[in-house]
């Protein structure tokens, strides 16, 4: 027997949502764009925020341009026009007055009020010759259904395309959460945890931050589902962790400890504890069958680069081969040479490849990772490309992660593992990811930090300067200049304004020439220039030849030059507060006293505390976690490109501590049934492997 039409019995999770009642086709297909296509999806549209409709304001209290609720009765229903426009009307009256409710060109509405009804009216008061309700949200309360659903209430507003209208799509979801989420809402959490913390159960959960009873029984259902949200994230994690481990085994590698000794004995510095301490926990990563997931996370200059270069020839002395994948060109040119040079002695083949060589080149370099006739390649997007294999490749590391998509992160290490075993993996940053991301963006690897800058080393004193004090700092750079000092002074370049921006740094290139700075030699490096031109220019800046440079952008201005003492920042406020401390970072670098000023006027409150942190603070965890407060996860790393997981509800800053003990939770259900074999965990196994693959299909 075949149906045209399904009844909410024949309803189930995968069910497209045109079947419930008040959808349909055109707003299923208005709800998809939303990211809603099954039932079982629609469920998780949780609203965007709450009216309090549940009390009733007398007629005579209310207040122009204030929102209320009131109870009344239609003391009269009155159509009249004003030009093309129809204007349906009610008069509305209590025992204490009267006030008028009015819709434009909706005359459909004489069919639905009459004379003498009871309705419930919500809406934002306002003075026109008289008070009334311009286009109230309404119910009308009727003795056979005194049920409110638009007012009177507690009333959910949910988040809406082009097609949807906030009345119809309520009206609908509570249709689907009355009528459906008895049958269709399983309880997954573990009895143990949902009576550690007394949660509400699933199904009244999810009833309740749809058309709450009470602001307490919101409260109790956002508690549920948020750490539902947290913990399926957690469980998720160890489980593919464990996945992982289980199911790939990585070359083992026996580094030789007199590696580490010999390496630094070439070095001018001494290793920090806070390095020996991470070299130690990658070497000790090498040494085993399960591969290297591992983030490497410290601050600008703290000695990533050296530490990474040691794992590198580690792998080399090994007899395999390793890859260095960076975001950009001048980054992948400043590390060939910094590695290149680190790992001379002891005759290391490295190649550089980057989409700007010539055909000729990338042809050869490939030939070359392929016959292992190299051992370390260094290179950008141009190692992700179709056909770039290497015969034996034994260890990947990428330099500032979050600069890729996940699947692109991915791209060498599946290449590798179609015929060999699986490469290990070291993923470094600069940007320090804050605690409450490390749990999850990070909750699959391994942390490693370097807290500590090397000996000798400075903190850069950091100014907000008014324009006022422009020809002061400019007075107290040519000071630092006449003893031989180098500075930056940096423009902001976005997207939106490039053209703007480029010609302010421009300008202000020729100015400093001919002005402040004629007695020095200034250089202008930007993103317009051919990677020639910026060579000659960065090269001449790192050699000393130039003593002013002009720049548009941290990576532009990548280079380790310890004899940079001085940095202008020119309209700091356009920066995020991680970019400005990067950009910071770029002095500081040697013995030498160091300083930053930032030229800003900030209109926001946002942005004069971004300036005020930076000017407090050289740690760069601590700005970390001031960066993510101000802008929230999303922004922090760019939610599509660094697989920060999608909540709904749940909020990384907010639910912090909620998170941590999901996480708790998580493990000890991990430990006690690795494969959530008992009957009792029967539900969460479906509901942990319904989650990997749908966070399989959208991240990785």
């Amino acid at each position: 027997m075949t149906t045209t039409t399904h009844n909410y019995k024949a309803l189930h999770q995968d069910t497209s949502i045109q079947f419930i009642k008040g959808i349909g086709p055109k707003r299923a297909q208005a709800l998809s764009r939303l990211g809603y296509e099954t039932v079982g999806d629609l469920f998780y549209l949780f609203p965007r925020k709450y009216q309090d409709r549940s009390r009733f304001l007398p007629i005579d209290k209310i207040k122009v341009n204030e929102h209320v609720t009131l109870l009344g009765e239609i003391a009269r229903i009155h159509i009249r026009r004003i030009k093309r426009l129809q204007i349906f009307e009610l008069v509305i009256r209590d025992n204490t007055g009267v006030v008028y409710a009015t819709w434009f060109n909706q005359v459909y509405l004489k069919k639905i009020f009459r004379e003498g009804d009871k309705v419930v009216l919500s809406g934002k008061v306002e003075f026109y010759k008289r008070l009334q309700l311009s286009s109230p949200e309404y119910e009308i309360l009727s003795s056979e259904d005194n049920e409110k659903i638009h007012t009177g209430r507690i009333v959910p507003i949910y988040p809406l395309s082009e097609g949807l209208w906030q009345r119809t799509l309520r009206s609908a979801m509570n249709v689907m959460v009355e009528t459906h989420a008895d049958e269709l809402i399983e309880e997954f959490l573990p009895y143990s945890i949902m009576k550690k913390y007394e949660f509400m159960d699933l199904k009244d959960a999810i009833k309740n931050i749809h058309f709450p009873e009470s602001e307490e029984l919101l409260s109790k259902a956002r508690q549920r589902i948020i750490y539902n949200e947290l913990f399926l994230f957690q469980f998720a994690l160890f489980k593919r962790k464990k996945e992982d481990k289980l199911s790939k085994q990585a070359f083992q590698f026996k580094p030789n400890p007199k590696l580490i000794h010999s390496f630094e004995e070439k070095l001018p510095f001494e290793f920090t504890q806070s390095q020996k301490k991470v070299i130690n926990e990658i070497f000790d990563d090498l040494s085993k069958e399960i591969p290297m997931r591992r983030l490497l996370q410290g601050d600008v200059g703290s000695g990533k680069t050296v530490v990474a270069a040691l794992g590198l020839l580690a792998v080399v002395k090994a007899g395999f081969q390793a890859a260095l994948l960076v975001p950009t060109e001048i980054l992948a040119e400043q590390h060939y040479k910094n590695i290149s040079s680190l790992l001379s002695d002891w005759g290391v083949r490295t190649r550089l490849l980057t989409g700007s060589h010539d055909k000729a080149v990338k042809t050869n370099t490939r030939y070359e990772m392929k016959t292992h006739n190299v051992d370390i390649v260094i290179g950008t997007h141009a190692l992700l490309q179709e056909g770039v294999k290497f015969s034996k490749l034994g260890l990947v590391v990428i330099d500032e992660q979050h600069k890729f998509g996940v699947r692109q992160r991915a791209h060498l290490i599946k290449e590798s593992e179609k015929n060999l075993k699986s490469p290990h993996l070291l993923i470094m940053t600069a940007t320090p990811i804050p605690r409450t991301l490390g749990l999850t963006l990070y909750g699959d690897l391994e942390i490693s930090t370097i807290d500590e800058l090397p000996k000798g080393r400075q903190p850069v004193k950091t100014y907000w300067i008014t324009k006022t004090k422009e020809q002061d700092v400019f007075s107290f750079i040519v000071k630092g200049l006449e003893k031989n000092q180098q500075a930056y002074i940096v423009f902001p370049l976005i997207e939106e304004s490039e053209k703007q921006d480029l010609q302010a740094a421009k300008k202000a290139f020729e100015s400093l020439s001919k002005g402040v700075f004629k007695d020095f030699k200034v250089g202008l490096v930007h993103g317009k220039l051919d990677s020639s031109e910026k060579d000659k220019v960065m090269k001449e800046f790192y050699q000393g030849k130039i003593h002013v440079l002009v720049a548009t952008s941290v990576i532009e201005v990548g280079i380790d030059n310890p004899n940079a003492t001085l940095m202008l920042i020119q309209h700091a406020e356009r920066f995020g507060l991680s970019a400005l401390h990067q950009l910071r970072g770029r002095v500081g670098r040697g013995s030498q006293a160091s300083y930053c000023f930032l030229f800003g006027n900030p209109k926001t409150d946002e942005g004069k505390r971004r300036l005020r942190v930076l000017t407090k603070s050289n740690d760069g965890f601590k700005i970390a976690e001031e960066d993510l407060l101000i802008r929230g996860p999303g922004d922090f790393l760019g939610t599509r490109q660094s697989g920060v997981p999608q909540f709904v509800l749940a909020n990384l800053i907010q639910d912090y501590s909620t998170l941590v003990e999901a996480r708790k939770d998580a493990q000890e259900v991990e430990r006690l049934d690795p494969g959530l074999e008992r009957e009792d965990n029967a539900g969460l196994k479906l509901k942990v492997d319904e989650y990997l693959k749908y966070y399989e299909e959208r991240k990785v």
